[in-house]
C-alpha cells in the first residue's frame, strides 16, 4: 500500500464514521459510465475497460450492503448500446453475461432484470433470467441489472403492458382514460413493487441521465462524481452519501 492508499483510507474511514445511518438512502441507481475513457487513459482496449468495470460491482455492492442500502440499480447496458457494432457489442455483452452470473452465485444479492428482453440476444436473456430465478430467495441487496433500457422504452413498454392488461379485460377507452393515473402506470414498470431511487450516481463527469430511469427519478438526488467507474472508490461513494445527507428533500413543500 502507498501513502496516497493509506491517506485514502483513513479519509475514508473518517467519513464513514461521521455518516448518519438513518439518513443513507434505501434506493442508489448508478450509471456506470467511463469504462472505454478510463481504459484509454490507462492504455488499455475497451474490453479491458469493462470488464474492470464489471469487476467494480462486487465492491460498490459490499459498501452498500455496509451502509444498509436496501436497493441499487446499475445501469450496464442502454438500448442505445445495442446499435453499437458487432465487434463491440458482442464481447460487451459476454462481460455482462460474466458479471451477472457472479452476482448470481455470491449467493447474498437478490438480481432482478429491469430494461427489454426481447432486444437482447438468446444468450443474454437466458442468463439474466437464470440469475433471476436462482437468487429469488435471498435476503440480501435487490440488484436491478439494467441490461438493454432504455427511460423512455421503459414508459413505453409501461404504457403497453396497461393497454394490454385493460384489453384483456374488456376495459373500454373511455372507462381507461377515467380511472389512468401515476399509481397505475407505476404498476406497470420494469420496478414496479420498488421504492423510487434516493439518489442516482453518475460516474465519469458527464452532468446528464441519458434517459436513466426517467419515471423513477422524479425527486431522487442527484450526485455527479467525476472519477471513471473502474477507478470509482469507496471514498468517492461515501462523499456522494454524506452530500446526500445534507441535503433537505423538500418534494415541491
Amino acid at each position: 500500500m502507498n501513502l496516497r492508499d493509506l491517506v485514502y483510507g483513513l479519509y475514508a474511514r473518517r467519513v464513514e464514521g461521521r455518516l448518519d445511518h438513518d439518513q443513507v438512502p434505501k434506493h442508489i441507481g448508478v450509471i456506470l459510465d467511463g469504462n472505454r475513457r478510463w481504459a484509454k487513459a490507462s492504455g488499455g482496449t475497451p474490453e479491458q475497460g469493462h470488464k474492470a468495470g464489471a469487476d467494480k460491482i462486487r465492491e460498490l455492492l459490499g459498501w452498500c450492503a455496509e451502509t444498509d442500502v436496501e436497493v441499487v440499480t446499475l445501469w450496464m447496458l442502454s438500448t442505445d448500446n445495442l446499435n453499437r457494432p458487432e465487434a463491440q457489442l458482442v464481447p460487451l455483452l459476454g462481460i455482462i453475461e460474466d458479471a451477472v452470473k457472479a452476482l448470481a452465485s455470491d449467493g447474498r444479492w437478490r438480481v432482478h432484470h429491469v430494461g427489454t428482453m426481447d432486444l437482447l440476444p438468446a444468450r443474454t436473456q437466458t442468463v439474466l433470467k437464470e440469475a433471476e430465478e436462482a437468487t429469488r430467495g435471498n435476503a440480501g441487496i435487490l440488484v436491478n441489472v439494467a441490461v438493454g433500457y432504455g427511460g423512455r422504452q421503459e414508459i413505453a413498454d409501461a404504457v403497453r403492458s396497461l393497454l394490454l392488461d385493460h384489453a384483456e379485460r374488456g376495459t373500454s377507452f373511455e372507462e381507461l382514460a377515467e380511472t389512468v393515473s401515476i399509481d397505475l402506470i407505476s404498476e406497470h414498470l420494469y420496478t414496479r413493487g420498488q421504492p423510487d431511487p434516493d439518489l442516482v450516481i453518475r460516474t465519469s463527469g458527464e452532468q446528464r441521465l441519458s434517459g436513466f430511469m426517467l419515471w423513477q427519478s422524479a425527486h431522487s438526488e442527484y450526485y455527479f462524481c467525476e472519477v471513471h467507474w473502474p477507478a470509482f472508490r469507496k471514498v468517492d461513494f461515501l462523499r456522494a452519501l454524506r452530500d446526500y445527507a445534507a441535503r433537505h428533500r423538500r418534494y415541491g413543500s
